[in-house]
Protein backbone atom coordinates (compact mmCIF):
# COMPACT_ATOMS: atom_id res chain seq x y z
CA UNK A 1 0.00 0.00 0.00
CA UNK A 2 1.47 3.37 -0.67
CA UNK A 3 2.17 5.12 2.14
CA UNK A 4 0.51 8.38 0.91
CA UNK A 5 -2.92 6.61 1.18
CA UNK A 6 -1.94 4.80 4.79
CA UNK A 7 -3.26 8.15 6.63
CA UNK A 8 -5.88 10.59 5.84
CA UNK A 9 -5.50 14.24 7.36
CA UNK A 10 -8.93 14.91 9.22
CA UNK A 11 -7.72 18.55 10.52
CA UNK A 12 -4.66 20.70 12.14
CA UNK A 13 -4.41 20.91 15.61
CA UNK A 14 -1.19 22.65 16.22
CA UNK A 15 1.72 24.53 14.77
CA UNK A 16 4.94 25.92 15.57
CA UNK A 17 8.09 27.38 15.03
CA UNK A 18 9.17 23.94 13.35
CA UNK A 19 6.36 21.73 12.84
CA UNK A 20 2.77 21.26 12.21
CA UNK A 21 0.50 18.48 13.91
CA UNK A 22 -2.69 17.19 12.14
CA UNK A 23 -5.07 14.96 13.42
CA UNK A 24 -5.48 12.13 11.29
CA UNK A 25 -6.79 8.60 10.37
CA UNK A 26 -5.76 4.89 9.83
CA UNK A 27 -7.18 3.77 6.76
CA UNK A 28 -7.28 0.60 6.80
CA UNK A 29 -8.24 1.05 10.55
CA UNK A 30 -10.28 4.38 11.49
CA UNK A 31 -8.55 4.65 14.51
CA UNK A 32 -7.18 7.91 15.22
CA UNK A 33 -3.48 9.33 15.27
CA UNK A 34 -1.79 12.40 15.43
CA UNK A 35 0.53 13.49 12.50
CA UNK A 36 3.54 15.83 13.02
CA UNK A 37 5.23 17.15 9.97
CA UNK A 38 8.54 18.95 9.89
CA UNK A 39 9.53 20.34 6.67
CA UNK A 40 13.45 20.05 6.07
CA UNK A 41 14.46 22.50 3.88
CA UNK A 42 17.18 24.34 6.09
CA UNK A 43 19.85 22.48 8.26
CA UNK A 44 18.71 23.50 11.61
CA UNK A 45 14.93 21.91 10.89
CA UNK A 46 16.97 18.48 9.67
CA UNK A 47 18.48 18.89 13.25
CA UNK A 48 15.55 19.31 15.20
CA UNK A 49 13.68 16.68 13.26
CA UNK A 50 16.19 14.03 13.80
CA UNK A 51 16.66 14.71 17.46
CA UNK A 52 13.05 14.25 17.90
CA UNK A 53 13.65 11.00 15.51
CA UNK A 54 16.22 9.73 17.52
CA UNK A 55 14.75 10.10 21.49
CA UNK A 56 11.51 8.47 20.18
CA UNK A 57 13.58 5.72 18.41
CA UNK A 58 15.84 5.04 20.81
CA UNK A 59 13.20 4.18 23.31
CA UNK A 60 12.83 0.42 22.91
CA UNK A 61 10.18 -0.16 25.72
CA UNK A 62 6.76 1.67 26.13
CA UNK A 63 6.13 3.94 28.79
CA UNK A 64 2.01 4.95 29.43
CA UNK A 65 3.57 8.53 30.05
CA UNK A 66 6.18 9.61 27.23
CA UNK A 67 4.16 9.53 23.82
CA UNK A 68 4.21 6.84 21.25
CA UNK A 69 6.21 6.92 17.97
CA UNK A 70 4.07 4.17 15.43
CA UNK A 71 6.86 5.28 12.58
CA UNK A 72 8.46 8.12 11.03
CA UNK A 73 8.20 8.44 6.97
CA UNK A 74 10.39 10.71 4.78
CA UNK A 75 8.77 12.56 2.04
CA UNK A 76 11.00 13.85 -0.76
CA UNK A 77 8.92 15.55 -3.38
CA UNK A 78 6.08 13.10 -4.35
CA UNK A 79 7.74 10.27 -2.66
CA UNK A 80 6.71 9.08 0.40
CA UNK A 81 9.80 6.06 2.33
CA UNK A 82 8.99 5.35 5.39
CA UNK A 83 11.90 4.89 7.60
CA UNK A 84 11.40 3.20 10.71
CA UNK A 85 8.60 1.73 12.51
CA UNK A 86 7.79 1.43 15.97
CA UNK A 87 9.43 -2.60 15.41
CA UNK A 88 12.62 -0.87 14.64
CA UNK A 89 15.15 -0.82 11.50
CA UNK A 90 18.57 -1.40 11.24
CA UNK A 91 20.37 1.20 12.94
CA UNK A 92 23.01 1.49 10.40
CA UNK A 93 19.52 1.99 7.95
CA UNK A 94 18.35 4.87 9.85
CA UNK A 95 21.96 6.68 9.92
CA UNK A 96 22.30 6.26 6.41
CA UNK A 97 18.82 8.27 5.70
CA UNK A 98 20.34 11.02 8.83
CA UNK A 99 23.43 10.97 6.76
CA UNK A 100 21.04 12.00 3.11
CA UNK A 101 19.32 14.32 5.21
CA UNK A 102 22.01 16.19 6.54
CA UNK A 103 24.09 16.22 3.44
CA UNK A 104 20.77 17.22 1.00
CA UNK A 105 21.28 20.70 -0.48
CA UNK A 106 18.29 21.89 -1.97
CA UNK A 107 17.98 23.38 -5.42
CA UNK A 108 14.74 24.53 -5.55
CA UNK A 109 13.74 26.24 -1.73
CA UNK A 110 10.37 24.92 -2.65
CA UNK A 111 11.19 21.72 -2.60
CA UNK A 112 9.20 19.45 -0.13
CA UNK A 113 11.14 17.35 1.94
CA UNK A 114 9.39 16.55 5.11
CA UNK A 115 10.26 14.23 7.97
CA UNK A 116 6.27 12.54 9.14
CA UNK A 117 6.13 11.48 12.88
CA UNK A 118 3.16 9.38 13.08
CA UNK A 119 1.97 9.19 17.20
CA UNK A 120 -0.65 8.04 19.20
CA UNK A 121 -3.19 10.58 19.61
CA UNK A 122 -3.73 12.57 22.39
CA UNK A 123 -8.15 13.66 22.81
CA UNK A 124 -7.49 16.13 25.48
CA UNK A 125 -5.01 18.48 24.35
CA UNK A 126 -2.30 19.79 26.14
CA UNK A 127 -1.89 20.12 29.84
CA UNK A 128 -2.10 23.86 30.17
CA UNK A 129 -5.30 23.92 28.35
CA UNK A 130 -6.59 21.10 30.03
CA UNK A 131 -5.95 22.45 33.59
CA UNK A 132 -6.62 26.05 32.71
CA UNK A 133 -9.98 25.02 31.54
CA UNK A 134 -10.91 23.27 35.15
CA UNK A 135 -11.20 23.97 39.05
CA UNK A 136 -7.93 23.32 41.08
CA UNK A 137 -7.79 19.66 41.80
CA UNK A 138 -5.33 18.77 44.17
CA UNK A 139 -6.12 14.63 43.60
CA UNK A 140 -5.97 15.53 39.90
CA UNK A 141 -2.68 17.49 40.48
CA UNK A 142 -1.02 14.87 42.73
CA UNK A 143 -1.46 12.23 40.00
CA UNK A 144 0.14 14.50 37.23
CA UNK A 145 3.54 14.96 39.13
CA UNK A 146 3.48 11.37 40.00
CA UNK A 147 2.86 10.45 36.41
CA UNK A 148 4.96 13.26 35.02
CA UNK A 149 7.74 12.26 37.79
CA UNK A 150 7.71 8.50 36.45
CA UNK A 151 7.92 9.72 32.73
CA UNK A 152 11.17 11.55 33.38
CA UNK A 153 12.59 8.93 35.27
CA UNK A 154 12.55 6.83 32.81
CA UNK A 155 13.31 9.09 30.01
CA UNK A 156 16.68 9.52 32.07
CA UNK A 157 16.93 5.60 32.37
CA UNK A 158 17.11 5.60 28.86
CA UNK A 159 19.83 8.70 28.45
CA UNK A 160 17.10 10.82 27.09
CA UNK A 161 17.15 14.42 28.69
CA UNK A 162 13.97 16.50 27.41
CA UNK A 163 15.65 20.00 27.58
CA UNK A 164 12.60 21.64 26.56
CA UNK A 165 9.41 20.30 29.43
CA UNK A 166 6.71 22.89 29.38
CA UNK A 167 3.41 22.15 30.57
CA UNK A 168 2.66 23.41 26.26
CA UNK A 169 4.75 20.03 25.57
CA UNK A 170 2.80 17.70 27.86
CA UNK A 171 0.01 15.81 26.11
CA UNK A 172 -3.53 14.53 27.75
CA UNK A 173 -5.09 11.31 26.95
CA UNK A 174 -8.77 10.01 27.79
CA UNK A 175 -8.39 6.20 26.37
CA UNK A 176 -8.53 4.66 29.90
CA UNK A 177 -10.86 6.81 31.53
CA UNK A 178 -8.90 8.99 33.91
CA UNK A 179 -6.60 11.48 32.33
CA UNK A 180 -3.26 10.44 31.57
CA UNK A 181 0.05 12.44 30.62
CA UNK A 182 2.08 12.28 28.01
CA UNK A 183 5.29 13.70 27.95
CA UNK A 184 5.86 14.94 24.12
CA UNK A 185 7.64 17.32 21.39
CA UNK A 186 11.38 15.82 21.64
CA UNK A 187 12.76 18.39 19.06
CA UNK A 188 15.25 19.89 21.78
CA UNK A 189 16.52 16.75 23.39
CA UNK A 190 19.37 15.14 23.72
CA UNK A 191 20.26 11.13 23.70
CA UNK A 192 23.13 10.64 25.43
CA UNK A 193 25.69 7.97 24.09
CA UNK A 194 27.13 5.22 26.64
CA UNK A 195 25.04 3.45 29.55
CA UNK A 196 27.06 5.43 32.25
CA UNK A 197 24.51 7.67 35.03
CA UNK A 198 23.02 10.56 32.91
CA UNK A 199 23.45 12.89 35.32
CA UNK A 200 27.46 12.57 34.02
CA UNK A 201 26.74 14.49 30.78
CA UNK A 202 27.14 18.03 29.83
CA UNK A 203 25.85 20.40 27.99
CA UNK A 204 26.93 23.74 26.21
CA UNK A 205 24.12 24.73 24.08
CA UNK A 206 21.46 27.17 26.31
CA UNK A 207 18.04 25.41 24.92
CA UNK A 208 14.33 25.51 26.01
CA UNK A 209 11.49 28.32 27.33
CA UNK A 210 13.06 30.78 29.25
CA UNK A 211 10.23 30.69 31.95
CA UNK A 212 11.24 26.87 32.61
CA UNK A 213 15.00 27.38 31.91
CA UNK A 214 17.60 26.64 35.08
CA UNK A 215 19.70 29.11 36.48
CA UNK A 216 22.69 27.33 34.76
CA UNK A 217 21.20 26.35 31.58
CA UNK A 218 21.42 30.28 30.89
CA UNK A 219 25.00 30.04 31.86
CA UNK A 220 25.17 27.24 29.31
CA UNK A 221 26.91 24.02 31.64
CA UNK A 222 24.17 21.99 32.40
CA UNK A 223 23.51 18.47 32.71
CA UNK A 224 20.27 16.75 32.86
CA UNK A 225 18.87 17.94 36.30
CA UNK A 226 17.56 20.86 34.20
CA UNK A 227 14.54 18.72 33.38
CA UNK A 228 13.97 18.62 36.73
CA UNK A 229 14.08 22.28 37.65
CA UNK A 230 11.66 22.92 34.28
CA UNK A 231 9.18 19.74 36.47
CA UNK A 232 9.46 22.39 39.95
CA UNK A 233 8.69 25.04 37.89
CA UNK A 234 5.41 23.32 36.24
CA UNK A 235 4.33 21.74 39.39
CA UNK A 236 4.45 24.43 41.60
CA UNK A 237 2.70 26.46 39.14
CA UNK A 238 0.13 23.64 38.68
CA UNK A 239 -0.60 23.90 42.40
CA UNK A 240 -1.18 27.39 42.88
CA UNK A 241 -2.26 28.05 39.25
CA UNK A 242 0.81 30.65 38.31
CA UNK A 243 0.16 32.04 34.92
CA UNK A 244 1.89 34.34 33.00
CA UNK A 245 0.78 35.89 28.60
CA UNK A 246 3.32 34.83 26.72
CA UNK A 247 4.39 38.11 24.95
CA UNK A 248 4.57 36.27 21.36
CA UNK A 249 1.56 34.15 21.76
CA UNK A 250 -0.72 36.20 24.11
CA UNK A 251 -1.71 32.82 25.44
CA UNK A 252 -1.98 32.53 28.99
CA UNK A 253 0.83 29.78 30.53
CA UNK A 254 1.36 28.26 33.84
CA UNK A 255 4.57 29.01 35.12
CA UNK A 256 6.61 30.74 37.67
CA UNK A 257 8.45 33.57 37.73
CA UNK A 258 9.82 36.79 40.07
CA UNK A 259 8.41 40.21 39.74
CA UNK A 260 10.75 43.46 39.36
CA UNK A 261 8.22 46.32 38.92
CA UNK A 262 5.99 45.56 35.97
CA UNK A 263 8.56 42.78 34.39
CA UNK A 264 8.48 39.35 35.02
CA UNK A 265 11.69 37.71 35.52
CA UNK A 266 11.96 33.54 34.50
CA UNK A 267 12.45 31.83 38.01
CA UNK A 268 16.42 30.17 36.88
CA UNK A 269 17.18 33.79 35.26
CA UNK A 270 16.25 35.39 38.43
CA UNK A 271 18.16 32.86 40.78
CA UNK A 272 21.20 33.23 38.35
CA UNK A 273 21.54 36.94 39.46
CA UNK A 274 21.01 36.31 42.99
CA UNK A 275 21.88 32.66 44.08
CA UNK A 276 20.89 33.28 47.34
CA UNK A 277 17.49 34.30 47.16
CA UNK A 278 14.72 32.32 49.11
CA UNK A 279 12.18 31.46 47.00
CA UNK A 280 8.48 32.05 48.85
CA UNK A 281 7.04 28.33 48.75
CA UNK A 282 4.03 28.72 48.48
CA UNK A 283 3.28 31.85 46.68
CA UNK A 284 -0.34 32.46 46.95
CA UNK A 285 -1.15 30.80 50.14
CA UNK A 286 0.14 28.60 52.60
CA UNK A 287 -2.85 26.54 53.18
CA UNK A 288 -2.54 25.58 49.99
CA UNK A 289 0.06 23.13 49.57
CA UNK A 290 1.10 20.74 52.74
CA UNK A 291 4.66 21.17 54.25
CA UNK A 292 6.65 18.16 52.16
CA UNK A 293 5.25 19.21 49.01
CA UNK A 294 7.17 22.70 49.61
CA UNK A 295 10.34 20.82 51.20
CA UNK A 296 9.95 18.94 47.38
CA UNK A 297 9.80 21.88 45.11
CA UNK A 298 12.58 23.68 46.84
CA UNK A 299 14.48 20.55 46.58
CA UNK A 300 13.52 20.39 43.08
CA UNK A 301 14.67 24.61 42.40
CA UNK A 302 17.64 24.58 44.22
CA UNK A 303 19.98 26.96 42.39
CA UNK A 304 23.43 23.85 42.76
CA UNK A 305 22.42 21.47 40.72
CA UNK A 306 24.31 19.73 43.04
CA UNK A 307 21.73 19.93 45.69
CA UNK A 308 18.61 19.34 43.26
CA UNK A 309 16.82 16.24 43.17
CA UNK A 310 17.59 13.74 40.02
CA UNK A 311 15.00 12.30 38.33
CA UNK A 312 15.35 9.18 40.36
CA UNK A 313 15.28 10.46 43.85
CA UNK A 314 11.79 12.86 42.77
CA UNK A 315 10.14 9.44 41.31
CA UNK A 316 10.19 7.94 44.79
CA UNK A 317 9.65 11.56 46.90
CA UNK A 318 6.66 12.06 45.00
CA UNK A 319 4.89 8.99 46.11
CA UNK A 320 5.65 10.13 49.42
CA UNK A 321 4.38 13.52 49.73
CA UNK A 322 0.87 13.56 51.32
CA UNK A 323 -0.79 16.64 49.49
CA UNK A 324 -3.95 15.76 46.94
CA UNK A 325 -3.85 12.14 48.88
CA UNK A 326 -7.53 10.67 50.08
CA UNK A 327 -7.37 11.06 53.79
CA UNK A 328 -8.50 7.57 55.13
CA UNK A 329 -12.01 7.39 57.67
CA UNK A 330 -11.28 5.81 61.23
CA UNK A 331 -13.69 3.39 62.26
CA UNK A 332 -14.26 3.37 65.79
Amino acid sequence: MAAEAKYSIVREVGRGSYGVVYEAVVNRTRSKVAVKRMHCNVPENVELALQEFWALQSIQRQHENVIQLEECILQNGQVFQPISHRYRKSDSHLLLIETCLKGRRCMDPKSACFLWFVMEFCDGGNMNEYLLSRSPDAQLNNSFMRQLSSAVAFLHRNQIVHRDLKSDNILISHRRGSPVVKVADFGLSKVCQGKGNVNQHRFSSACGSNFYMAPEVWEGHYTAKADIFALGIIFWAMVERITFRDRDTEKELLGTYICQGKELIPLGEALLGNPNMKLKIPRKNKNSMPDDLCKLLHDMLAFNPKERLDAFQLEVRIRQISYGKKRQRSVS
